[in-house]
């Protein structure tokens, strides 16, 4: 799979795409078609009459775990647990990209620059009643290059469409993109940025990831494809773009210019503020799409969408990834509920070796680069537990734990888009670690209800006999 263009073809041969032939209105209409129907676990979506357009929008590409696996290369039959397995062993050897010519790159099939820039060329939803407008960017991301190391980041952060030559960024602080921006603010200069609307579902997978600083998405996404991703220079931006991008999106961010931006409805199933707030922005100095270029969106809004299926498979796969380098022993599997955005709640099942040893675990998690940010509740489990089988996770809770063994956190660093908090002090969170687990130490440990390994042996091979 090289492009959204693939994934159209492959997921419409298994079934798991429907194309919409009817008229559908950009301005609510199609964001509510879609909504209702990732509540109902239906087919990615792809619309083809948008009033007013003649190209189309593609929506729920990631609302399933069969489309998930159709975007990674694995089995059909993985569950999300699988796919973080998948994503943390194929992810240990990173591929960096390949540069081909332009002439090899579908993005550069149409080019338009200074007047003839119009963003509202493309079907850009407006997708609930209080958002601040159409929005350009959901499903997609922005890449930045570091001014210092040439680190190139590729990150989904939401973009507005604020004029047709003109896109909202929400570089949340202390985020990748955001610390390059104030590199450029400290340099005087404006900041290089592409986005990229439609491309490889991979590449929007990786850049909604909680990678470590100084990893290039590209690189992480060419070791999951098992081939580096095909790039080519930008028009107006010294930055790889992928080749196969349908829309990209050229531009720079001054880091001392603001316009007023937002609100947004946001994968909490709120709004991050009660209103617009003076935000960067990028300047487009150009605009290239393929012909008849398809428009990705996501709806967002309350789980669970394809937005949290996505940042269920990534933050816990990279949570899981970066729990492993730290050497800790032990460790089973991790798993972060899609109901919880992927990134406040994480359970992890694993082996005891030592006194302290689930303490060590749940300290680990909200220190590596994914927990430290947001992550607010840890709950680790025995071995026998599997961390996505709530109702035994709930039986641990039940049976193996003690509110004066859990740990509470007072202050860690929280996201802005966390509605707990209050609007308008939302930089630290509180965290707790709940060991679920039957401690290491006890010389006496309680002792399980067990069947007799026989008696069920026997009993199966009278299951059709007794009528069951």
């Amino acid at each position: 799979m090289k492009d959204m263009r693939d994934f159209i073809h492959e997921a419409e041969t298994v079934g798991q795409l429907k194309r919409v032939k009817a008229e559908v209105d950009w301005n609510l209409e199609l964001s509510h078609i879609a909504k209702l129907n990732e509540e109902k676990s239906g087919p990615a979506l792809l619309f083809e009459n948008v009033k007013g357009y003649t190209s189309p929008v593609i929506t729920s590409v990631c609302t399933t775990t069969q489309r998930l696996s159709l975007i990674m290369g694995a089995p059909m039959e993985s569950s999300l647990v699988d796919l973080m397995r998948f994503w943390v062993e194929k992810g240990k050897s990173l591929v960096p990209p390949k540069f081909v010519d332009r002439s090899e790159a579908p993005c550069k099939e149409n080019i338009m620059k200074g007047d003839d820039i119009d963003l509202f060329k493309f079907p850009a939803p407006h997708y609930y009643p209080r958002d601040g407008g159409r929005f350009m960017g959901t499903a997609h991301f922005f890449i930045t290059k570091d001014p210092d190391s040439g680190w190139v980041n590729l990150g989904t952060y939401r973009a507005q469409l604020l004029e047709k030559d003109k896109i909202g960024t929400q570089f949340i602080k202390g985020k990748h993109s955001d610390i390059m921006l104030k590199k450029y603010a400290a340099m005087k200069k404006p900041m290089p940025v592409a986005s990229i609307v439609g491309c490889d579902p991979l590449l929007f997978l990786t850049g909604a990831a909680r990678l470590s600083a100084f990893v290039s998405e590209y690189d992480f996404a060419g070791a999951v494809r098992g081939r580096p991703i095909e790039v080519v220079r930008g028009e107006t931006v010294d930055l790889p773009i992928p080749a196969t991008a349908e829309i990209v999106i050229e531009g720079f961010v001054d880091p001392e210019t603001f316009m007023d931006e937002g609100p947004f409805g946001e994968y909490t199933g709120y709004y991050s503020g009660v209103g617009t707030d003076k935000r960067n922005f990028a300047q487009v100095t150009c605009v290239t799409y393929r012909s008849n270029p398809i428009f990705w969106g996501t709806t967002v809004g309350r789980a669970v969408t394809d937005t949290h299926m996505t940042m269920a498979l990534t933050y816990g796969a990279t949570l899981w990834q970066q729990l492993t380098d730290m050497k800790i022993p032990g460790i089973k599997a991790v798993y972060c509920p899609p109901e919880g955005s992927g990134r406040f709640l994480a359970i992890i099942s694993m082996k005891q070796m030592y006194p302290g040893h689930a303490d060590q675990v749940g300290t680990a998690a909200i220190s590596t680069e994914m927990g430290a940010y947001g992550l607010k509740t840890v709950i680790v489990v025995d071995e026998d537990i599997d961390p996505w089988d709530i109702p035994r996770v709930l039986y641990a809770m039940s049976f193996r734990f003690q509110p004066n063994r859990c740990q509470i956190i007072k202050r860690g660093r929280s996201t802005p888009l966390d509605p707990s908090l209050p609007i308008d002090a939302r930089d630290i969170t509180g965290r707790i670690i709940i060991d679920a687990t039957i401690p290491y130490e006890w010389e006496e440990k309680p002792i399980p209800v067990e069947l007799d390994p026989e008696m069920v042996k026997k009993v199966e091979g009278r299951w059709s006999e007794l009528g069951l």
